[in-house]
């Protein structure tokens, strides 16, 4: 799949994989905000969340797959997970790390 694009697609599949990590630690971490909402509604609320974190994760895999090896695809993306985790817990949960 090639996306004409102004930014060279390791930029692009970079900036998708940050997206999508970003959506996706919303999805498993954002629900702590909200103790006591029932935990049906977080489970679905997760789920919806992660509908737009495969719809950037997909495709920035097949653009990142262009130029990167799988294995490197993989590195960036827990790297960025990682890095999002950081991004979502401080200001989201008001959580530093230790």
């Amino acid at each position: 799949m090639t996306v004409p694009s102004a930014l060279p697609p390791q930029l692009v599949a970079i900036l998708m994989l940050a997206g999508s990590n970003i959506i996706m630690n919303l999805a498993w971490y954002g629900h702590l905000r909200f103790k006591s909402a029932p935990l049906l509604l977080v489970i679905v609320a997760a789920w919806g969340l992660a509908f737009f974190e495969y719809a950037l994760q997909v495709p920035a895999n097949r653009i990142g797959h262009q130029v990167f090896t799988a294995p490197q695809l993989k590195g960036i993306q827990e790297a960025l997970s990682i890095l999002g985790f950081f991004l979502v817990s401080t200001p989201w949960l008001g959580k530093r790390s230790a």
